[in-house]
């Protein structure tokens, strides 16, 4: 598929918004960005978000398909960081995957944390502005910690934990 360009996309949003087709919206992002994973099992609406806090959760058992939550305002914030969120859930959805599962809640979050800085699994995501890039690499540095202090988990990850620090660090 050819990428349309950004204000096409976030007109064509708008106009889903308008017409309060958000999970409409929502499928066509994950089409346009290649976000949708074979473990995807759709989207369901859940109370208006606040204006200064969105939140989108990724449901279902290990193993077994994966719903994705989302705001039913949700496309009242800015389109950048919906896309992070959508591929920070998204990730979450492949993970929860059978062929491709990952049991650590921890090691979940900082995969799909360090998805929202690096865009390693879905190139086509545009760059949060820094104010979300530092708030993103703290929450993963996070998840890190609570892998335990020089576990196998912290070891496997340790470069990239070197990478969100160096981006932390120059943004500041």
């Amino acid at each position: 598929m050819i990428m349309m360009p950004f204000e096409e996309i976030e007109l064509t949003v708008k106009t889903f918004q308008k017409l309060e087709l958000s999970i409409e919206a929502a499928k066509f992002l994950i089409d346009i960005y290649d976000l949708n994973h074979s473990n995807f099992d759709g989207f369901e609406l859940t109370e208006a978000a606040q204006p200064d806090f969105i939140c989108l959760i990724t449901i279902g058992a290990l193993g077994k398909p994966q719903k994705v939550q989302i705001p039913k305002n949700v496309f009242e914030f800015p389109l950048v960081l919906i896309l992070n969120l959508l591929a920070h859930e998204m990730l979450h959805v492949k993970q929860k995957a059978l062929e491709t599962l990952v049991e650590d809640k921890n090691e979940r979050e900082w995969q799909a944390y360090y998805e929202m800085l690096f865009h390693t699994n879905f190139p086509k995501i545009p760059r949060v502005s820094n104010f979300y890039l530092k708030h993103f690499g703290n929450k993963g540095l996070q998840y890190y910690a609570r892998m335990g202090e020089n576990s196998e988990l912290q070891l496997k990850y340790s470069m990239q934990k070197e990478e969100v620090e160096r981006l932390i660090n120059n943004l500041s």
